[in-house]
């Protein structure tokens, strides 16, 4: 499976930004997509995660209320919408996926995209 992310980019503090991901290859493998993120200096954490076939989707505690996941099975794509951006979130974004639900559940993923760059600032 393939994972190409975009959509980042600079925006100030309360402003929105969309991310995509596309995935290709073996994708009717894939149980759950999402995205992961790393800021400076800090560990890889998990964002938000949509299963494949259901639709049931994660976010984490710090990003609930401000960021939605979706996904359009059509186009093999998942999109994060991410309002009210705060500097906290300046990092740069990954794409996951996975055979298991490992990404749904926020562990880590077998299948990575390149990163994104989102800066917010303040």
């Amino acid at each position: 499976v393939q994972l190409q992310a975009s959509g980042g980019g600079l925006v100030q503090a309360g402003g929105s930004l969309r991310l995509s991901c596309a995935a290709s290859g073996r994708t009717r493998s894939i149980h759950g997509m999402g995205w992961f993120r790393q800021a400076p200096g800090k560990e890889r954490e998990f964002v938000a995660a949509v299963g494949w076939s259901g639709g049931s989707t994660h976010y984490a505690d710090s990003v609930k209320g401000r960021f939605t996941i979706s996904r359009d099975n059509a186009k093999n794509t998942v999109y994060l919408q991410m309002n009210g951006l705060k500097p906290d979130d300046t990092a740069i974004y990954y794409c996951a996926a996975d055979p298991s639900p490992s990404v749904v559940a926020g562990w880590g993923a077998g299948y990575w995209g390149q990163g994104t760059q989102v800066t917010v600032s303040s």
